[in-house]
């Protein structure tokens, strides 16, 4: 029975990453700065599943904290055999007169622990020969929507530079780059009505995309026809024409809601 680690696990798409892992008989270790969530999320995980579940608490802007989430990673007698980088949060202001420390902590969840854990992961996978990174991009990741658009585009050429490295070693990396997601973020922001239903993805299929993507050794997984679409569409575009797009408030105002952590 393999373990997966997943940050960000105690909502959106790190809860669901969880429940789907566990079904498939995965014993998973829960990342999360809340811990009295993840008690009872492994609690719940143990009695559905019957598998193992392990909680630790971190708060991945902290660096002592990844560290220690690091550690576990790098453990040789309890090996990880995929790590889902999905923790992340906006800091819903803008940048220039915003909060500069708001805007570092979102770059330490979002990039430096996405590095910091991959690295761990990815050389004890190495060691072992087998194993698979999903780190959680998005869509935004290819537009001009503030420091958010900018960390989560570094995720996704970190990604793909990594996949280059582990070729031919047995480890994969994988960027999943979903658009609107239904999750309970969205739903306190109260923007779940600001875009047509055609527009949101659920997050048990999002989630389902990627890990059949991550089976695959696919690089890029962007769940759903219409997405991957877009996606491909926004690549081609002129960059005037994409920072046009990116001015749109609706979009903006959905970027600075959204958070998995």
């Amino acid at each position: 029975m393999a373990t997966v680690l997943i940050t960000g696990a105690s909502a959106g798409l790190g809860l669901e990453l969880a429940w789907q892992l566990a079904t498939a008989r995965h014993d998973v270790v829960l990342v999360s700065r809340d811990a009295g969530r993840l008690e009872r999320l492994a609690g719940q995980l143990r009695a559905a599943a019957g598998v193992d579940a392990e909680v630790l608490p971190a708060d991945l802007a902290e660096r002592d904290q990844v560290e220690k989430v690091a550690q576990r990673l790098r453990d040789p007698d309890r090996p990880v055999s995929f790590l889902a980088n999905n923790a992340g949060l906006a800091v819903g202001e803008p940048f220039v007169g915003g909060d500069l420390a708001a805007h570092e902590r979102a770059h330490e969840v979002m990039v430096r622990a996405v590095m910091v854990l991959s690295h761990a992961a990815a050389g004890a996978m190495v060691e072992r020969g087998r194993g698979a990174i999903l780190n959680v991009s998005s869509i935004a990741a290819l537009t001009a929507m503030g420091t958010y658009s900018a960390d989560k585009a570094w995720v996704r050429t970190f990604t793909e530079a990594l996949a280059i490295e582990l070729k031919g070693t047995g480890v994969t990396a994988t960027a999943l780059c979903p658009g609107l997601v239904h999750t309970e973020f969205h739903q306190r922001a109260g923007i779940t009505d600001t875009y047509p239903e055609i527009a949101w993805l659920n997050a048990d299929s999002v989630v389902a995309a990627a890990l059949a993507d991550v089976r695959r050794g696919a690089v890029i997984s962007t769940p759903s026809l219409r997405y991957g679409i877009l996606s491909e569409v926004t690549r081609l575009l002129p960059r005037a024409a994409v920072r046009a797009v990116s001015s749109d408030k609706r979009l903006r105002r959905h970027v600075a809601q959204e958070s998995e952590s």
